[in-house]
């Protein structure tokens, strides 16, 4: 079975030197194809640097990292470009462009993918919006929007480009129990239908239903980790 995410005895540090420190502690980890995994564990235990080096944010330093097949462990600052737009990135704080409008800030999440004509950005952008419930909301700028509907924006910019994976850090930590479990529900719907993974970090208990599996991280460990069943 062709494991999406495949992480094999991955050890990550911080630092150099006297100052070097360990973060992560021979990572095992495998997931399949639209599979819905939540990361959990206390802060500072390690879930966001683990989310990071799966997504091409920084190199793996030591052991393997093959995500979609490639092997990030190692890879060089074009590598890791090249990775980092294979997926969707769905943050705590939206990350959204003050200065565009919610349909500007989810078509450049288009642009950088040449294989889509220019002709076809704005309708895959309208499209996307629609389908998170601000079909009315185009040309509002994040500030006119409320939390809720900035993370809908993020939603639609993060799977607009239909990604083989979504990597979401902590999506539903500023949102209020409602809103929360409207983003979290809307993006099961939408990464089911376009048949890609969810890898999550999350806090929130309030969510945990949503996924396939659980995994616990502790102290840059994972803490008897399931393995990935076949689908």
């Amino acid at each position: 079975m062709y494991k999406i995410i495949s992480i094999r005895n991955l050890d990550h540090y911080f630092g150099n030197g006297s100052l070097r420190k360990q973060v992560l502690f021979n990572i095992n980890l495998e997931i399949n194809r639209s599979e819905i995994v939540i990361l959990t564990g206390h802060s500072g235990c390690g879930k966001t640097t683990l989310l990071t080096l799966i997504g091409g944010l920084r190199s793996p330093q030591s052991g393997s990292v093959l995500v979609l097949g490639r092997e990030l462990c190692g890879a060089n600052a074009e590598q890791l470009v090249q990775a980092r737009r294979r997926n969707g990135y769905i943050f705590q704080s939206h990350n959204l462009h003050g200065s565009l409008t919610a349909l500007q800030n989810v078509t450049m999440g288009l642009e950088l993918h040449q294989y889509i004509d220019s002709s076809e950005i704005s309708t895959r952008a309208i499209q996307i919006l629609e389908q998170v419930g601000l079909g009315n909301r185009l040309n509002y700028y994040p500030d006119q929007l409320s939390g809720g509907q900035k993370q809908r924006v993020a939603i639609a910019r993060a799977l607009v480009s239909h990604p083989q994976i979504v990597l979401a850090d902590e999506p539903t930590a500023a949102l209020d129990s409602q809103s929360g479990r409207d983003v979290v529900n809307l993006m099961q719907k939408l990464a089911k239908e376009q048949g890609c993974t969810i890898l999550m970090v999350t806090h929130d208990n309030r969510i945990l239903d949503i996924a396939d599996r659980i995994v616990q991280m502790e102290d840059g460990k994972l803490v008897n980790p399931t393995p990935a069943t076949i689908s």
